[in-house]
């Protein structure tokens, strides 16, 4: 086990940078409807004209009144919206009719599995909120943050998303929201993997994960942006033939100031070292290939391989509000289908997203030449993706379910399913439902020094 201590503040040092350029920020105008006309981090507060997506309420900070619920214990989801029903479903039969809010992928589904691939959509909430204390920042980053470095990097405060307002012509401050959004500052999880074949069978893997969040270590908020943004650690449980390895993992703020550095940890040889590359089209233990380093939470690292474009908000069906399929009651047997999950336990709802894609540059390699994705405007997560192949065909359709985590007052990523729309097969990767206990978030208990070649080496003792 993981040599655990209580959370002092983390020792970052202010982050100089030569940059290339520097793309300022929002203007004072657009500044000023933050909390206003505007969320804390930007979505659009009114419901839209139709009525299909509701006024933001915010109504909810943390636990809702009347949930049970342990804050930083592992305590398995309660859900707020327990007596909700379906309004109505979209299936093989019905889906062209709300093809306009449908993204490509979603479209191929039901065409490749027009019998059983439905999406069960549910009236829209909007009900929960982040801290105060991190709008503040986001208002400081509206203001003042700015991409650096080709994009590669960015300035601003720890906290909150640095670009609330996004420039289309700058999209690459998207992918910064993305990857900055607020959530847990540490987190310990056991995640199990299933590859689901297309006739159904079932192999597994499992991890334990730890990790902090910089951006959101209580004592930091409100300070310049350090050098990085995120520590992890994975030890393989599943599948047995690598049991007991481990990688540890630093990621910077400024790709072009640093990289992401790996060590990893053979319990056949008891010896680290460290990884030469770890991201981008790297496949991602126990998946088959179906997932990359960098599809994990759809997008994930550095962006230099791929030219980026933003596309207007548009309103489309997306998993929110997800406790249904990430509850401890929920059982594998039950939740894994052949081709795809079990549509029951899932829950849509209409929300404005922005569309942000990536093209693989030319004399650039990845398994991927086209990935689009579909960014809630609620919390800047990338909630539903879609990949091409370098001919520019559509191989696979992914989502993540989404949850509001009580213990950290914002999104956390759970349960997510990967579709390989060429083999008929999927993964649910980051599974959850039937371990003892679910994510312990915000518990502080680790320190960087968690997170070194060093404590890999203290695995073997």
């Amino acid at each position: 086990m993981l040599k655990k201590n209580l959370l002092p503040p983390i020792v970052t040092s202010l982050l100089i940078v030569q940059s290339h350029f520097a793309l300022a920020s929002a203007p004072a105008e657009q500044v000023a409807k933050l909390g206003n006309e505007l969320t804390c981090v930007g979505a659009i507060a009114a419901g839209n004209s139709a009525g299909t997506i509701p006024a933001y309420s915010g109504k909810w900070l943390g636990k809702p009144p009347g949930v049970e619920y342990e804050l930083s214990v592992g305590q398995h989801l309660v859900d707020p919206y327990a007596d909700d029903k379906p309004i109505y479903t979209i299936d093989g039969k019905n889906w062209q009719k709300y093809s306009d809010q449908l993204t490509v992928g979603q479209k191929a589904m039901f065409e490749q599995y027009p019998d059983t691939f439905k999406m069960p959509v549910y009236t829209g909430r909007r009900d929960f909120r982040y801290p105060d204390a991190s709008c503040e920042v986001v208002k400081r980053n509206a203001v003042e943050a700015k991409l650096v470095d080709d994009g590669l990097g960015f300035t601003g405060y720890q906290g909150g998303v640095p670009f609330p307002i996004p420039d289309m012509e700058q999209p690459l401050q998207a992918l910064a929201n993305n990857n900055y959004a607020y959530r847990a500052f540490t987190f310990d999880t056991t995640r199990d993997i299933a590859d689901v074949s297309s006739d159904g069978v079932i192999a597994w893997g499992r991890t334990r994960s730890y990790g902090i969040f910089t951006g959101t270590v209580p004592e930091q908020l409100g300070e310049r942006l350090g050098k990085v943004q995120a520590y992890g650690l994975a030890i393989n449980i599943l599948p047995t033939r690598t049991k007991g390895s481990a990688t540890v993992v630093s990621e910077p703020n400024n790709y072009a100031q640093g990289k992401r550095l790996a060590w990893n940890y053979n319990p056949g040889t008891r010896r680290v070292r460290q990884l030469p590359e770890y991201g981008f089209d790297t496949p991602l233990s126990a998946s088959s290939g179906k997932l990359t380093i960098d599809s994990d939470r759809l997008m994930n690292g550095s962006p230099e391989r791929y030219n980026w474009t933003l596309g207007e908000r548009k309103e489309i069906f997306i998993p929110v509000n997800t406790y249904k399929v990430n509850k401890g009651d929920v059982k594998y047997d039950s939740l894994l289908q052949v081709n795809h999950a079990n549509p029951e336990y899932m829950r849509y709802e209409l929300r404005r997203v922005w569309v942000l894609e990536g093209k693989l540059k030319e004399d650039y390699r990845h398994k991927y030449g086209r990935r689009t994705m579909y960014l809630d405007e609620d919390n800047w997560h990338a909630i539903v993706a879609d990949y091409y192949d370098t001919r520019d065909e559509l191989v696979q359709h992914a989502f993540v379910n989404y949850y509001y985590a009580f213990d950290t007052q914002a999104f956390e990523p759970g349960s997510s399913f990967y579709h390989d729309l060429t083999s008929g097969g999927y993964v649910g990767y980051n599974l959850f439902q039937e371990q003892d206990k679910g994510p312990i978030l915000n518990k502080g208990d680790f320190t960087s020094s968690n997170f070194t070649p060093a404590a890999l080496r203290r695995l073997s003792h």
